[in-house]
């Protein structure tokens, strides 16, 4: 029989870039230093185990019709958690493989074993397989959690080979894999969380997935800049890659769709961590703006969409004269350009003179939002603090901002104006031509303008 052959190779530890000899600099994400040395068995075509040829014949399939494929809403299955159903689309896919992300602590193992616990309730097989932490450790988390069915299976097990063989004997409904830094293949040479085992490992998990119709989580480490651990072919393999975010010290949780085969990725799920672990928030907007300062210059509300979720929320501004000759500017949850790019359109358009002085900008709750909808809450806080002058309580705000100082209009302006009615704000300032719109079945006070000095004049 013909034996591997063994060679060593360089792989960027940040996306998987394969080269014959170590680099300064990858050439496909740039990244300075970021090349291992790593030793590969390379098996010559035809010479696999057998356990791998019985793998490739049990997942070999063959072509059909496009038109004959019948697509049903029963191949989704409720996760039984109203928040994680929406980030997912509707609920799990049969035979799909998702990427849990997110930083230590921050409540990706609860989350998946809560999720375990109502799959189980409801008939399903499942197998949580945990290569982190003892049976011991994983029962004193499920102690909180809740009571557990026969159903749940647990497996503190790190070798990919007999995981596969137990997933292929006790066929679960769904497989939780925690983490996938902790796997191995004992054909690949390398240490487990490197670059090939990670990618080698995935792989298998995704034969596995969609040649037995398992639905499989896989748990990932994330980097200081906040990005799954390991090569980026990873999150390219998986169906769907979610992040939970937030403060670990804080209570709340915000779990955010980054990649979806089966649904939007603009949805997130919020959820508060607890004693007896995460809990669904219901009303996200109202959640956010507990604690909002009464009568406090440079705050206000601003109504943003993630998918079709409106959300409030609240943005704090801080205008001050700058004691350095170079004005200091920070934004927290918001990008730093665009507020720059908004206090500019303020001076040139409308004399308001704020090149000395420094400005901090906050989303509240821990949010990050990217929308451009929010200009017009954050011009709103910039002015308000600069003029020291508070805004009414009961006012929101929503629209993007131009260059030359114009207002523009934003998608599903009703909807936004309807969840700051459900909340009791009784103003609510839009796009002019939004306005018309907006008051159709509005019971709320509608203000339309047209450019950013029609709204210092109307505001201010």
């Amino acid at each position: 029989m013909a034996k591997g052959k063994t060679s060593t190779v360089f792989f960027c530890q940040n996306c998987g870039y394969e080269s014959a000899k170590w680099m300064g600099q990858c050439p496909g994400c740039k990244e300075w230093n970021s090349f291992v040395e790593e030793t590969v068995n390379k098996s010559p075509y035809g010479t696999m185990n057998p356990a791998q040829g019985a793998a490739r014949g049990a997942g070999q399939s063959q072509p059909c019709i496009l038109s004959g494929i019948q697509a049903r809403s029963e191949d989704r299955i409720s996760t039984g958690i109203g928040e994680l159903d929406r980030v997912l689309g509707g609920g799990i896919v049969r035979g799909s493989l998702t990427l849990v992300g997110g930083d230590p602590g921050i409540g990706k193992s609860t989350l998946l074993l809560q999720v375990c616990r109502s799959l189980s309730e409801g008939d399903q097989n499942i197998l949580y397989i945990s290569g982190e932490e003892s049976p011991a450790q994983i029962k004193m988390r499920a102690d909180r959690i809740g009571q557990f069915t026969d159903r749940m299976l647990l497996l503190c097990e790190t070798n990919l080979d007999v995981i596969a063989e137990v997933i292929r004997t006790r066929k679960p409904q769904t497989v939780v894999i925690d983490s996938i830094q902790t796997m191995y293949c004992e054909s690949v040479s390398a240490a487990p969380g490197s670059v090939s085992q990670v990618r080698e490992a995935t792989g298998v998990l995704l034969q596995l997935a969609k040649g037995l119709g398992v639905s499989v989580f896989i748990v990932g480490h994330v980097t200081k800049e906040g990005t799954v651990a390991g090569p980026r072919v990873l999150e390219h393999m998986v169906d769907a890659v979610l992040y939970f975010e937030g403060d670990r010290y804080a209570s709340y949780r915000i779990l955010r769709g980054v990649k979806n085969r089966f649904g939007s990725t603009n949805e997130i799920g919020v959820f508060e961590m607890r004693e007896q672990g995460l809990t669904e928030v219901r009303n996200a907007s109202e959640y956010m703006l507990s604690g909002r300062p009464e009568d406090a210059s440079g705050s206000v509300v601003a109504c943003t969409m993630e998918g079709t979720r409106p959300l409030l929320v609240e943005i704090q501004a801080l205008v001050c004269h700058s004691n350095f000759g170079i004005p200091r500017r920070q934004t927290t949850g918001t990008d730093f350009n665009r507020v720059n790019l908004l206090m500019a359109v303020l001076e040139k358009r409308s004399g308001v003179q704020l090149a000395a002085c420094d400005a901090y900008v906050n989303i509240t709750g821990g949010m990050k939002i990217q929308e451009p909808a929010v200009d017009l809450g954050i011009v709103l806080a910039v002015l308000s603090s600069f003029k020291n002058r508070a805004l009414p309580p009961k006012l929101a705000a929503f629209g993007e901002v131009g260059l030359s100082g114009e207002v523009r209009a934003v998608s599903q302006a009703r909807q936004r104006v309807a969840e700051a009615e459900k909340l009791g704000f009784q103003t609510c300032i839009v796009p002019q031509v939004c306005a018309e719109d907006c008051r159709k079945n509005s019971g709320i006070e509608i203000v339309g303008v047209r450019s950013v000095q029609e709204l210092i004049e109307r505001v201010f």
